[in-house]
């Protein structure tokens, strides 16, 4: 009797228990609990708020409808790729922006030419455009007056000279084809210009170039881009120095008696040689085109009676020395110049072509006031 009556009151109070629970649904028990969440769906469809579609009940755009694309992974499949194209914002509601023609686009063009083709054109400031000449240092070098730094360095010691004036600012900025640079005193060739120093052979005419086909001047220089020409002329015997260059300016005045550029001859004549020629020679002999006067006289060397002579004058007239010497009474038979102003013949061999240093080149131009 005891066991049997605890079994029902154990089944009482569970059957209460379960009432209990179901007062919030429609049964008891613990299998009717599954039914109290059903109720809570079914209490959440009158609610404000549309329930979430489940997996099985969701819908896919895969097509456009007349309400517009429509967002999600329709829109996705439509683009073919994940995320699918970004659609440009409409305007006007709805409507696309058309092109433009381009009839319409040349009109306007065409249209904004002739409003501003008869303005002033607005001059920028030089600090937000190319500013003008170049870097002084940079002139330098490229003239072949060292490195960079080493043309840096010219301009802090102060031996850089732009027009007249000391530079010793870095960064200055020149125009090569004005101003006028001097280093030490000395012009310094910022152009394109040539300067060389030939060895003339016997046998070669000082011409650049020869109708009779005899060798010429030019036929040392036929490799050069740019157009040579001699300063000056030697006798087709004549041996010695004579310069090229393509600077007409210095050639001119190299040549022109105003500047007395001067000239060192060496000749060969026969003697004996009396004390006097040279004293005849400085204050001038009679030629049939004039007095010619020498510079300087001396003997440098004699052998017997074969003499070497030199001579140093300004004029350049046609044989002149020969014609001289020939009038003293002492035929030349060799003649060579050794000299042409600053510029020396040194132990160049004959028919070598030299290219003259900056610093040659600026002795030349001091020589004649450039």
């Amino acid at each position: 009797m005891r066991s049997s009556s605890g079994r029902n009151s154990s089944g009482n109070n569970g059957g209460s228990r379960g009432g209990n629970s179901g007062g919030r649904g429609s049964s008891g028990g613990r299998g009717n609990y599954r039914g109290a969440g059903n109720s809570r769906d079914d209490r959440g469809k009158g609610a404000s708020n549309p329930r979430r579609p489940r997996p099985e009940e969701r819908t896919y755009d895969v097509g456009g409808t007349s309400e517009g694309p429509k967002r999600g992974r329709g829109a996705a499949a439509r683009g073919g790729a994940k995320g699918g194209p970004r659609q440009s914002p409409q305007r006007g509601g709805g409507r696309t922006a058309s092109a433009r023609p381009r009839e319409l686009d040349a009109r306007i063009e065409e249209r904004n030419r002739e409003r501003y083709a008869n303005k002033p054109q607005i001059k920028t400031p030089k600090t937000f455009g190319d500013q003008e000449g170049e870097r002084l240092q940079k002139v330098l070098a490229r003239a072949g007056m060292g490195s960079r730094r080493a043309c840096e360095e010219l301009i802090d010691a102060g031996r850089v000279e732009v027009n007249g004036k000391i530079v010793i600012e870095q960064g200055t900025r020149v125009d090569p084809e004005k101003d006028e640079i001097k280093v030490d005193g000395l012009t310094v060739a910022t152009q394109s210009y040539l300067f060389f120093a030939l060895n003339k052979p016997a046998g070669v005419v000082s011409t650049m170039e020869d109708p009779d086909g005899r060798q010429c001047l030019g036929d040392y220089v036929t490799n050069r881009e740019t157009r040579l020409f001699h300063v000056g002329r030697l006798d087709t015997e004549t041996e010695g120095i004579i310069l090229l260059t393509n600077h007409g300016e210095l050639a001119h005045r190299l040549t022109h008696p105003k500047y007395g550029v001067k000239k060192t001859y060496l000749a060969a004549i026969q003697g004996p040689l009396p004390r006097e020629v040279g004293k005849r020679l400085k204050e001038g002999i009679q030629l049939e085109d004039g007095y010619a006067r020498a510079d300087h006289f001396r003997v440098v060397e004699q052998t017997g009676k074969n003499y070497l002579v030199e001579v140093t004058l300004h004029e350049g007239r046609k044989h002149i020395v020969r014609r001289m010497l020939s009038e003293a009474g002492f035929p030349v038979e060799k003649l060579v110049r050794t000299a042409f102003g600053p510029i020396t013949l040194g132990d160049q061999k004959s028919g070598w072509l030299r290219r003259l240093t900056n610093t040659e080149v600026g002795m030349l131009m001091k020589e004649v006031g450039l």
